[in-house]
């Protein structure tokens, strides 16, 4: 799997320099944490992105986003965004928000 650098540089920006954030390669990709959480990332087969278990049921009825999966088992409260869902700004500045929300409620690590 490769990573996305189109999807990495639209997640910074989306994001912006904000405090506790921080970047790193993880998942066959580059991960986004907040405060050592992980937030979101990015790889080749799309944007994934941490709503929080019970946050997630909205997004799964938008087009192109389904649950991530994790050695074939669904992750709870994880999708993954493919390009027409993180590609529609609305969308994804709402799924960021809504992580961003979450992680941001997690103690520091």
């Amino acid at each position: 799997m490769a990573r996305d650098a189109g999807l990495e540089e639209l997640l910074r920006e989306e994001l912006g320099e904000r405090p506790g954030l921080s970047e790193k390669a993880m998942f066959a990709g580059w991960a986004f944490l907040l405060n050592g959480h992980l937030l979101c990332g990015a790889r080749e087969d799309g944007m994934l992105i941490r709503l929080g278990k019970g946050n997630d049921g909205w997004a799964l009825e938008q087009p192109d986003i389904k649950s991530m999966l994790s050695g074939g088992r669904e992750m709870q409260g994880w999708v993954r965004a493919g390009p027409e869902a993180y590609g529609n700004d609305m969308l994804r500045k709402r799924l960021l928000v809504t992580a961003l929300n979450f992680v941001e409620g997690l103690p520091p690590k």
